[in-house]
């Protein structure tokens, strides 16, 4: 029976019944998913004309809430603008669809770019200013992208190779035939496609294309999910699209907005910039509630990251029908959007501006008085950090070292005389330096102890290359440091050959990466390549050029007239006709003409990047805890941030060794120096080791503990209170101060005793732990090593100049510590009050009012004795500071104080870090403080012209 039925089904299934029913099942199928595509409305499908409709959810972007400051000026704001967007709806697939993609995107960047427009699409790898690639992302982020790069759902999947995978490396995998397909096709014998992955575009080019495929490919599980790639087109743009539109496939054109600030860089550390959202902010911010998609602006720093949800609006709804190209053809219900609400600020925004241009001014001024028309500097043994001097030759290699000029310009068709000169002389010199570096490494054997002083920078650059993550052919993960040719090495006591040719015994060097397939069967020929690859990379790495030129200069090869001319023929600064005849005819010399040129503030501080280049300043109102200015000097421009990165812009930006990136006033820590004695003073008095009647006659140099010296030593200060210590800046009183401190009931001096206690009363005012200021903020340190030093403001002690701001506030509203605040309130988009923000009182201190009469009149005293303050007009009280980093650069210069002495109001913090002297940050603060009770005309502040400090050194 079993054997009938098994013939039967043998039969049925090789009979052409079987294979009809089998085409009927296969087409049952079909028509069961088209009828899934298809909109069933009341029993009614929607197909007219046999065009498929498809029903589609769309999100309409709501504004972005405004920012203003205490006065009610708008900061930040929407502005409505057109963007351009792509859409993956090609039918083709494979090598066809990367071309046809490719070519329509290239076409797009150019009619974009024709007009000055720019991509707004983010990718974390940018160009520098050498012309590689490079990340701009690290760490977790840098993982998480990579992980997206190569597929993987956790970062923890990563294989090794890819967790390692260099800038360059990451550029080439997408470009090839498995991803995007970017480079020059050619048809072969069979008809098919064949690639030559990167070719046929320059660096540049192939890094838009990558960004705008990688973004889309962000938006390939969506079908009709539109990628953003330009936003804020100008009208030009917008036409020429639009008439291309019916050759640009998957190409369209939106009504969008975009994010604005004001013309102040001032506010950009503290307003940020917003941005298209990451992988990693989509999922996080969703994961919270939140409802955001992947070409929305999110705030990525400051105050717009901050206050992301209460600025973000909701957004609206619309239901459309699309046909199979996405165009949408009906609207069938829509949602409107509800604006996010605007937020105001603490900040002062006239007072912000006034006092970034107070210290870019001050900044000036001191690096115009340490000029000196000399070709080097050596500072002697026992030398004072205060008479550092910056030599002519150091500021004309700044200028081509921060990339004032253009050294890549120079060799371009265009270029200036002097420019070409200058290029031709580089040219010469490279071809020689690295002819010298080559026999060296090839046929020398000279420690790197006896090579001179330029070689050595030759060298020491080559091995920081070769080890570099974006050239990553020296593994600094596989070098074994207690090795003892690697310690000799370090020792400066071999030649440089020598520890290349070890590190390729030891197997350190990573040979896939000298751009060879032949595999070398001994060491020899696996050094001469290395040698080969290494004078590769540093023909054409700028940076060497770089360290070349400084060479340069110092033997006149480069001349001072070259540079001034070619700053002319770049456009660096203003063309003046008259300063270019007298530059020529040597009426005027080049120094006198960088002097000219720093003083009118044509070449600024941050520019130059020499000591001082950088200076912050916080002012609180010390009633509140309201912060009324945070300046970080030098900023940057938050507009070519916002909506999506100007890469070009950014890149100069982080290659600036001015770091106009980082905050100064919330994120760099040095020693507070002096300002430190007013909680080293309530110290001694509330633990009873000093009081207010009590005198210390200071000796100049104290010999309880390893004989520090006082300031004033050989000679002394005499008999001094604590007023009159504070007022004195007397090292010598508060050494005694920290000893005291240190002993315990039987008269032995412990350090960690002292420490504690001088930390319990740091902690009193706020010094322990972050401001409270609403921005990124680096944690403060409290000296952990010797009680005596530590009380005069030194040890480990390193504070921001915010938290010195809170400290500065808390002495002149007599013990309220805040949590200081930038933000004021938040209404609706209608001006409705949604919440009314006060700073937090984080503790009080409890001490008696002759002990603040004590600091204020000791503070009093320092004002009235500084030069700073003379006919002023200003009646305030500080405390100047002055802090040794390093020995062969200038102290850092310090200020705190309040205004007015009587009723105070306001309080600041200046650091001028490298500043030489705190009589210079006191000159800050006297000429903020003019300006913020209208005590001095504002145009004989804000003089648009360096300040040349007037006051001399205090030594504190």
């Amino acid at each position: 029976m079993l054997n009938e039925i098994r013939e039967q089904i043998i039969n049925f299934i090789t009979s052409r019944m079987f294979v009809l029913v089998l085409f009927m099942f296969i087409l049952f199928g079909v028509l069961v998913h088209r009828l899934f595509e298809l909109q069933i409305v009341n029993g009614k499908d929607y197909q007219d004309n046999f065009t498929l409709k498809i029903l589609k959810e769309q999100s309409i972007k709501s504004t972005r809430g405004k920012i203003y400051d205490k006065n009610g000026t708008l900061l930040a704001y929407d502005e409505l603008a057109y963007s351009v967007t792509m859409e993956d709806n090609y039918d083709s697939t494979g090598s066809a669809k990367n071309r046809e993609i490719n070519d329509t995107i290239y076409r797009l960047i150019e009619m974009v770019e024709a007009n000055s427009d720019k991509l707004t699409v983010e990718f974390p790898i940018t160009l520098s200013r050498d012309g590689r690639f490079e990340y701009t992302v690290e760490g977790k982020a840098l993982l998480r992208f990579l992980a997206d790069i190569y597929g993987r759902s956790k970062t923890t999947d990563l294989l090794v190779k890819e967790k390692d995978s260099t800038p360059e490396e990451v550029i080439a995998y997408l470009c090839g035939t498995n991803k995007f397909g970017i480079g020059t096709y050619t048809e072969n014998a069979k008809g098919r496609l064949d690639l030559a992955p990167m070719e046929g575009y320059t660096k540049d080019e192939l890094l838009k294309l990558v960004s705008v495929r990688y973004a889309m490919s962000l938006n390939s599980f969506q079908k009709y999910i539109a990628t953003t790639v330009a936003t804020g087109l100008s009208e030009k743009t917008v036409a020429i699209i639009m008439e291309n539109k019916s050759e640009l496939q998957g190409v369209d054109i939106a009504e969008d907005t975009v994010r604005r600030y004001i013309d102040e860089p001032s506010l950009s550390p503290i307003l940020g910039y917003t941005g298209i959202i990451s992988q990693t902010e989509l999922e996080t911010f969703n994961a919270d509630g939140g409802s955001y998609e992947r070409n929305d602006m999110v705030g990525r720093a400051g105050i717009e990251q901050v206050m992301e949800k209460q600025l973000q609006g909701k957004k609206g709804h619309r239901q459309v029908y699309v046909d199979n190209v996405g165009k949408v053809v009906e609207t069938a219900d829509e949602t409107e959007p509800v604006a996010g609400n605007d937020l105001y600020l603490t900040i002062d925004a006239d007072l912000q501006s006034a006092v970034y241009k107070i210290l870019e001014q001050k900044l000036a001024g001191i690096v115009v008085s340490r000029i000196r028309n000399v070709k080097e500097y050596i500072q002697g043994e026992n030398e004072s950090a205060a008479n550092i001097i910056i030599p002519i030759d150091n500021v004309y290699y700044a200028l081509l070292n921060n990339g004032v000029l253009d050294i890549g310009h120079m060799g371009e068709q265009g270029s200036g005389r002097y420019e070409q000169q200058i290029n031709e002389a580089m040219k010469q010199k490279q071809e020689r330096v690295l002819e010298s570096v080559k026999r060296e490494l090839l046929e020398g054997a000279t420690p790197y102890e006896l090579l001179d002083k330029e070689y050595q920078v030759y060298e020491s650059f080559i091995t920081q290359l070769i080890s570099s993550s974006a050239v990553g052919i020296l593994r600094s993960d596989m070098v074994d440091e207690k090795d003892e040719t690697y310690q000799a090495w370090k020792a400066e006591s071999i030649p440089l050959s020598q520890y290349l040719r070890h590190a390729i015994a030891m197997e350190w060097i990573d040979v896939t990466k000298l751009d060879t397939a032949e595999q070398y069967s001994d060491s020899t020929q696996v050094y001469t390549a290395l040698v080969d690859r290494i004078i590769e990379l540093l023909r054409d790495n700028n940076a060497f050029s770089r360290k070349i030129i400084k060479y340069m200069i110092r033997d006149e090869d480069i001349t001072g007239l070259q540079i001034c001319m070619a700053l002319y023929e770049q456009g660096a600064i203003t063309d003046d006709l008259q300063t270019k005849s007298e530059l020529l005819s040597g009426e005027l010399t080049p120094y006198n003409f960088m002097i000219k040129e720093i003083r009118s503030l044509e070449i600024t501080p941050a520019q130059l990047a020499l000591d001082p280049c950088t200076a912050s300043c916080v002012i609180c109102d010390v009633q509140t805890g309201e912060v009324r200015a945070c300046v970080s000097y030098p900023s940057y421009d938050n507009n070519r941030l916002a909506n999506s990165i100007d890469a070009a812009y950014y890149t100069s930006l982080q290659n600036d060794l001015s770091n106009p990136l980082y905050s100064y006033a919330t994120q760099q820590k040095t020693a507070p120096g002096s300002t430190y004695k007013i909680v080293s003073a309530l110290a001694g008095i509330t633990e009873g080791v000093i009081n207010l009647g009590e005198t210390i006659e200071c000796l100049g140099e104290f010999d309880k503990v390893d004989n520090p010296k006082c300031w004033k030593y050989p000679s002394n200060h005499g008999k001094l209170d604590v007023a009159g210590a504070i007022r004195n800046s007397c090292n010598f009183f508060f050494y005694e101060d920290g000893y005291r401190l240190g002993l315990d009931g039987y008269g032995h001096y412990s350090s960690q005793t002292g420490l504690n206690k001088l930390r319990k009363y740091a902690d009193q005012f706020g010094l322990t732990d972050k401001s409270g200021i609403e921005l990124t903020e680096a944690e403060p340190t409290i000296s952990d090593e010797d009680s005596v030093r530590s009380a005069i403001g030194q040890g480990t002690n390193s504070f921001t100049t915010v938290a010195l701001g809170r400290y500065a506030a808390c002495i002149a509203n007599r013990g309220t510590c805040y949590n200081i605040s930038l933000l004021d309130k938040l209404t609706d988009s209608e001006g409705r009050l949604m919440e009314d923000y006060k700073p937090s009182v984080r503790n009080t201190i409890e001490t008696s009012d002759s002990v603040w009469n004590a600091f204020h009149s000791g503070m009093r005293g320092v004002v009235e004795d500084a030069a700073a303050f003379e006919d002023s007009g200003v009646y305030a009280a500080g405390k100047t500071g002055t802090a040794q980093q390093v020995r062969n650069r200038p102290n850092h210069a310090l200020f705190i104080g309040f205004a007015p002495y009587r009723d105070p109001e306001l309080s600041i913090a200046v650091r001028i870090a490298y500043g030489y002297t705190s009589s210079n940050a006191a000159e800050v603060a006297r000429d903020t403080f003019q300006y913020a009770f209208n005590i001095k005309d504002p145009d004989d502040i804000i003089t648009g012209r360096a300040e040349i400090p007037t006051s001399g050194i205090i030594s504190d």
